[in-house]
């Protein structure tokens, strides 16, 4: 029969494990940390077939404009203007452009030339902000749709983020990144779907898909 005296030492036993493995954790981590003093721009890839990519990185700049960096933000494929996340950034016109340059699901627009037109519009603004050492973090959104229908040419594109300013961020959001671009990424996230409310029938609800 389990005695109250047992069941005390047993919990005894159990936290001086847990600290004994949180001392040798925080050794390797510290370790970690101390070893890790480059500072530089990052390239972020939010890719997968799973919701929350370019959710994701909205949160990345909430964080960004949070800590005083001006931002940039274009979209490749969306073309509507209202969205949440974009009411809610608008409100800091100082810190964030913002930028809607598509033209819409390519279901919808079922125009390729249309669809290229509005990418090369699209991307010739980014090299003005990727130009631009005054802007800290540009998120290409939906970007990986660009190569994945041809619309522009990834040589070019990955040459011109190398030459970016040394200390400016960038996130490209989108499905199925192109092993290239993935390669020359610093940080590559790839979202996995387990399940999602609009297999069940379910519309999309602002403030949660839009």
């Amino acid at each position: 029969m389990t005695t109250d005296n047992n069941i005390n030492n047993d919990e005894t036993g159990r936290n001086e494990r847990h600290q004994q493995r949180m001392v040798r954790k925080k050794d390797v981590v510290d370790e970690k940390i101390a070893a890790a003093q480059t500072e530089k721009g990052l390239l972020l890839i939010h890719t997968g077939n799973g919701k929350g990519k370019s959710s994701s990185a909205f949160g990345v700049l909430a964080r960004a404009v949070g800590h005083g960096l001006n931002c940039a933000v274009i979209q490749f494929v969306k073309s509507r203007s209202d969205s949440g996340e974009e009411a809610f950034f608008r409100q800091f016109p100082a810190q964030v452009s913002w930028q809607v340059m598509g033209e819409g699901f390519t279901w919808e627009t079922q125009d390729r030339e249309r669809d290229k037109r509005a990418a090369i519009a699209a991307w010739e603004e980014v090299c003005k902000k990727l130009a631009d050492p005054k802007i800290g973090l540009v998120i290409l959104d939906e970007f990986t749709y660009a190569f994945k229908f041809g619309w522009l040419d990834l040589e070019p594109v990955i040459a011109t983020l190398a030459r970016r300013p040394p200390m400016q961020h960038v996130i490209i959001t989108g499905r199925a990144a192109p092993p290239e671009l993935v390669a020359v990424a610093d940080t590559v996230t790839e979202m996995g779907m387990v399940k999602h409310a609009f297999q069940q029938g379910i519309k999309a609800m602002p403030g949660i898909e839009h």
